[in-house]
């Protein structure tokens, strides 16, 4: 069915990047616009009738509840609406597509909730959302972590027994990555761990669950379900829910960084810019970045600050190009020599790491190289290219190969 005449988009009052018009256009084709309305506005756009479908965000999904003649069972309930659709005559009608999109998450990870107790950090609407549909599954007893109710970040110890975990607050989204709301540690019996954040693909909050061994999962797809269930609200037709998991993949593999590691000399830089080519990415080669900050190039880092300057400049860089997404990033051969080095590139990226015969390495320009030689650099690092990569893809042949290779371990 064709529904390209649909006016459909995003309300809220900051949106700046937003995923949903690729989404809702992977969905039925339809116009998707994000509308920047700000509170005073928000009366008169509702009434203009310059829409026939709008999700809604931060921070009106309960400021428009008044505007709705009639609300679903599910976003009463809540007391929040993600989702309007225009009738036939003229009034609004609401809805929480969030409801279904956090149950879809909560299945997709796998977390068993009924007979659990279960942690919920943050109380805005996203919070409202997650009980709703944890004490619809079942859970034992659902507790709110907020910073000033009677549940909070100082009496966490009465909580030690919680076994489900979900973050709805802000806290490590990009670009304030790095942060979590709570170390997980203080939790012994926790089973999953949930975070509706989906930029970076992996939170704070997220890497000390992996970190733990224990089941998680960020919100892309929660944004892609509740997306599905908000175009069948738009246009009265069903879709399969086969759907949600083929678009959460692929805006998971656009989104990602790809980032390359491997011994100076490896060919990282070649194999980089040919495979942001083929993938129409930017390449980025973070020696370049540390360079270009510091105003010199490495070898003159090396001298002046020795060693230790020159990969805490190269952490900062990291730092910076880890957080960015949809990027190919070849960094510098150490460093997997610094342990913290690792989620900055994990947050947001698959690990590629090339392999090279030692005997084809060059050492000009490389100062560590040039010191210590590439055979005591590789028995060094070797432990730690492994513990850093999520592949490990051989550059012994011909560039365009190991391009293909790398492809076909990535999308």
């Amino acid at each position: 069915m064709a529904f390209e005449s649909l006016r459909c988009g995003l309300l809220g009052r900051t949106l700046g990047h937003s995923y949903s018009p690729a989404i809702h256009k992977e969905l039925a084709g339809y116009s998707y616009r994000l509308f920047e309305v700000e509170p005073e506005q928000l009366g008169s756009f509702l009434t203009s009738g310059a829409f026939d479908g709008l999700n809604v965000t931060i921070p009106y999904k309960k400021d428009v509840i008044p505007y709705c003649a009639g609300l679903s069972e599910t976003a009463r309930a809540i007391g929040a609406v993600n989702t309007i659709v225009r009738r036939p005559d003229g009034t609004l009608w609401g809805d929480n597509t969030d409801a279904y999109g956090f149950s879809m998450l909560v299945q997709a990870c796998g977390a068993d909730v009924a007979g659990k107790k279960a942690l919920v950090f943050g109380s805005g609407g996203a919070s409202l959302t997650a009980q709703y549909v944890l004490k619809m599954l079942g859970a034992r007893e659902v507790v709110v972590i907020s910073r000033h109710g009677a549940d909070n970040y100082e009496n966490l110890d009465r909580h030690a027994d919680a076994q489900i975990a979900v973050n709805t607050t802000p806290l490590g989204m990009y670009p304030n990555t790095g942060v979590s709301p709570v170390s997980l540690d203080r939790f012994p019996k926790l089973q999953a761990a949930l975070d509706v954040v989906y930029n970076p693909a992996r939170t704070e909050f997220l890497l000390h669950a992996e970190r733990l061994g224990i089941p998680c999962a960020n919100g892309l797809l929660m944004l892609t379900a509740q997306a599905k269930k908000s175009c069948e609200d738009f246009t009265s037709h069903p879709i399969q829910d086969s759907r949600i998991a083929e678009i959460t993949a692929s805006l998971a593999a656009r989104m990602q960084n790809i980032v390359i590691i491997g011994m100076p000399g490896s060919g990282k830089t070649t194999i980089g810019t040919m495979l942001a080519r083929q993938l129409g990415r930017e390449f980025v080669d973070a020696d370049l970045v540390l360079e270009a900050r510091a105003g010199m190039p490495i070898p003159e880092i090396f001298r002046r600050e020795g060693e230790a300057g020159f990969r805490t400049r190269e952490t900062a860089v990291l730092a910076e190009l880890g957080r960015q997404s949809g990027l190919v990033i070849a960094t510098g051969g150490g460093c997997v020599t610094r342990a913290e080095n690792y989620p900055l590139l994990h947050q947001n990226g698959v690990i590629i790491c090339l392999h090279r015969a030692l005997e084809k390495l060059p050492v000009s320009g490389r100062p560590v190289s040039q010191v210590l030689g590439p055979e005591a650099i590789y028995a060094q690092r070797k432990p730690l290219y492994a513990k850093f990569a999520d592949h490990m893809i051989s550059n012994d042949g011909a560039p365009e190969d190991t391009v293909r290779a790398i492809r076909e371990v990535v999308l």
